[in-house]
């Protein structure tokens, strides 16, 4: 399911003041060394998935230190900052904190040379190759900024450094952890991201769905090993893997509605350890993408149903058939409420500029900011993009003449100098909005 733009009749504006405004604008402008010091040093001491133990404490002692009540170790790691301030909405700010298992090769002065072992036991290096230093960065700005100007709202503030983001697991856990039992339960959420495919400084929105759900699968294939010169005598897991491979394709390409998007990707396939060896058995790792719950089903139940009917076909006895396992790191489609979606939206391009804001396409990544609204859908949530691409490089991209990195490559170094003050700008004026005294 896709949302087509929303057109609202009126929608009630907007800031503040313009004076207020000029005011979070010039304070930014004096805060960059002080911003791009931490973001400098969250780059270069990145900590991995549920490890973020250095990073929650020296960003929680920083919140402290303005005001805030500040409760760690929060679904592991997370940190929960709470500002009461008057009677008012309760405004939810998330920022996520762990980097990943890549080796940097961005060249920056400030890259990442930490290593350390994931917890599959895999040792690598370590880099914010996602652009979480920015989010952090801009997270510490706007709670900076909204403390010192209490005066000029009323509700409550909860700040969360959410851990985890990358193995889907970080909201889950702060949930189930208490967040909206034992802190103030959000009438508002918001988040950014930083974009890789957009030029630096510039905001893009979806309304509706926005990023997709994230289920990884594991296939085992079953066969009878043996000699690879007496094919005859085994049930090649191999060919039979192979097969599910190519029947998966069809899940999305004939029997999924083409306007519904949805992906299938087999990101592994392993088998064997010799040239003449038939395996016992092949390992299917997919990626399966989604918007809604019901294409969600639909893709697994297909999945499941493909391995045993190519099983089946292949002669595989009842007890070798393919052993499918749904894991444990699904992410929830992440869904704007359009007509909130419209109202910020609305609101960047009047203090922005309509230039630098941008309504984009819902995009098959994933993002587990979802689960804050999924989990109370009266919530009003919203989760922006703030372009990371220097102006140069864009250009030359849209000529062809250079290839951007994605997120997630060890070669994505955004313009912080252009994300982290854009960011925090669009999150603080967001919030003077929602808990705008009435």
């Amino acid at each position: 399911m896709r949302t087509a733009p929303v057109v609202l009749a009126a929608i009630p504006l907007l800031f503040a003041t313009p004076a207020i405004a000029q005011d979070v604008s010039a304070q930014i402008k004096a805060d960059m060394p002080e911003m791009m010091t931490l973001y400098r040093d969250l780059h270069a001491s990145p900590e991995l998935s549920g490890q973020e133990v250095k990073t929650a404490a020296k960003l929680a002692a920083q919140v402290k230190a303005m005001g805030f009540t500040v409760t760690e170790k929060v679904g592991g790691t997370g940190v929960v900052a709470v500002m009461k301030n008057g009677t008012g909405p309760v405004l939810l700010i998330r920022a996520d904190m762990d980097g990943l298992p890549v080796i940097e090769q961005t060249g920056m002065p400030y890259a990442s040379k930490v290593r350390a072992t994931t917890g599959d036991g895999i040792e690598s290096g370590v880099m914010h190759a996602c652009g979480h230093d920015t989010h952090m960065t801009a997270w510490i700005e706007t709670a900076k900024l909204l403390s010192g100007r209490k005066a000029q709202w009323a509700g409550t503030l909860v700040m969360i450094l959410q851990p985890a983001e990358e193995t889907g697991k970080g909201a889950r856990m702060m949930l189930e952890d208490g967040l909206y039992k034992r802190f103030p339960k959000p009438t508002h959420a918001i988040a950014f991201h930083d974009a890789a495919n957009f030029e630096a400084g510039k905001i893009a929105w979806t309304p509706g769905f926005a990023l997709a759900n994230v289920d990884s699968v594991d296939i085992v294939v079953k066969g009878v090993g043996g000699h690879g010169a007496y094919p005859h005598t085994t049930r090649d897991p191999i060919v039979l893997g192979s097969k599910i491979v190519m029947a998966l394709q069809t899940l999305v390409s004939r029997e999924r509605d083409p306007q519904d998007p949805a992906v299938v990707t087999v990101g592994s396939f392993r088998a064997g350890a010799k040239h003449n060896i038939i395996p016992d058995e092949a390992t299917l790792l997919l990626t399966v993408r989604s918007y809604s719950d019901e294409t969600r089903a639909q893709l697994l139940d297909g999945i499941k149903r493909i391995a045993r009917g190519e099983a089946i076909a292949s002669g595989i006895p009842e007890d070798r058939m393919p052993v499918v396992t749904i894991k444990d790191e699904f992410t929830p489609a992440t869904y704007n409420p359009p007509q909130f979606a419209q109202e910020i939206a609305t609101l960047f391009k009047g203090h922005f500029g309509a230039n630098r804001v941008v309504q984009a396409p819902a995009v098959m990544g994933g993002e587990d900011f979802s689960r804050f609204y999924r989990e109370d859908k009266t919530i009003k949530s919203f989760i922006f993009w703030v372009g990371g691409v220097p102006a140069p490089i864009m250009a030359k991209a849209a000529k062809g003449e250079v290839s951007l990195p994605s997120l997630h490559s060890p070669f994505w170094a955004p313009e912080a100098e252009k994300v982290v003050p854009t960011a925090a700008e669009a999150l603080t004026v967001a919030a003077l909005n929602i808990l705008k005294k009435k």
